[in-house]
């Protein structure tokens, strides 16, 4: 199974610091708008999405069909095909995709240890 380009989202509570702090480690801005509360940082392949007021707990992130600088890839398995996957292998999802659909969608589900994980295709 292909999950995609692999990031954390982080749930920050001062955007501002939080992309400072960051920076200090040594992350560059990849994308998104400080303004709407949001960025997207990277040091080599660690990708880190900054989030303020939009979600409250971190969030484990997959993205089919991209690699680690939100490139398309050729090869890749679609949401739905990962949906039904999970769901053979008898996990729970919290948001299924609609199946009747094609192109961008996403589905979440929660690890054992109450961790959300987001798989996010935009294409």
């Amino acid at each position: 199974m292909k999950l995609g380009a692999f990031s954390i989202s982080l749930a920050v509570k001062d955007i501002h610091k939080s992309k400072e702090f960051y920076e200090k480690l040594g992350f560059t801005y990849k994308g998104g708008n400080i303004e709407q509360n949001w960025v997207v940082l990277k040091n080599e392949n660690a990708v880190i999405g900054l989030f303020q007021g939009m979600f409250e707990d971190n969030i484990i992130t997959f993205n089919p069909g991209w690699d680690s600088n939100a490139q398309n890839i050729d090869s890749f398995d679609d949401v739905r095909v990962i949906q039904a996957h999970l769901r053979s292998l008898g996990i729970i999802l919290t948001r299924e995709a609609d199946e009747t659909t094609t192109g961008p969608e996403y589905i979440t589900l929660t690890d054992p240890d109450g961790n959300n994980i987001l798989v996010d295709q935009h294409r």
